[in-house]
């Protein structure tokens, strides 16, 4: 339900934006031959907005239509998750990191190349996000243990020492971990945040983490 709420919220979105259209339209349409007086310079056009089950639509301002969409500015939620998940996804990639010298297995290097190639463009939306909106939120102090599936300095420095079979079998359970870490921060931000971006992006990162879990336990 919860990653539902964005598909609705574009709904509304849409209508509103094709019944402008739509409006329009008819109007100039209408300025033609036999129509109705065109609408007078210099007045706003109207919106045409649909009404509940069993009422009229009524034309509003654009203005009054901006009014009635919902109101999508990013909360604390929001930057929360973006900041922490940011932060989250570089240890992904120090681990990931390792894995071209350290990796016995072909599989596992691959996985690791996968999950680089897919978190290092993520970063930089979400980076991107952050400027869009006004830059980095103090959120107060989010230590890494309190990040869920973050893994310790002591593992990372066990990954870093460990080679071969070894790697593979700690770098495939950091990195399920990690990921199960992940997919919680998403779907606390889907029922907590307010912005549709986050929205989006928290929704690719259950869907794109969920299906690297299920490949990386099949190792």
């Amino acid at each position: 339900m919860l990653i539902r709420r964005h598909h609705r919220r574009a709904a509304v979105a849409v209508s509103l934006a094709a019944l402008a259209v739509l409006a329009l339209a008819a109007c100039e349409s209408d300025s033609g031959a036999g129509g109705p007086e065109p609408t007078p310079t210099g007045a706003a056009a109207a919106v045409v907005v649909p009404g509940r089950p069993g009422e009229p639509a009524r034309r509003v301002s654009p203005e009054e239509a901006a009014s009635l969409l919902p109101d999508e500015r990013p909360n604390g939620a929001d930057f929360r998750y973006v900041q922490m998940m940011i932060v989250h996804h570089r240890q992904a990639l120090t681990m990931t990191s390792l894995a071209p010298e350290r990796a016995g297995s072909p599989a596992v290097r691959k996985v690791a190349e996968r999950i680089a190639a897919a978190q290092q463009p993520e970063i930089g939306a979400m980076e991107g996000w952050l400027t869009t909106n006004g830059g980095p939120r103090d959120q107060g102090a989010h230590a890494h243990h309190t990040m869920p599936g973050m893994a310790t300095e002591a593992q990372l420095a066990e990954l870093r020492a460990a080679k071969g079979a070894a790697f593979d079998e700690l770098f495939l359970k950091l990195m399920v971990t990690h990921h199960e870490g992940a997919v919680t921060m998403a779907a606390e931000v889907l029922g907590q945040g307010n912005n549709v971006q986050v929205e989006e992006m928290a929704n690719d990162v259950i869907a794109q983490q969920t299906a690297e879990i299920g490949r990386m336990r099949s190792l």
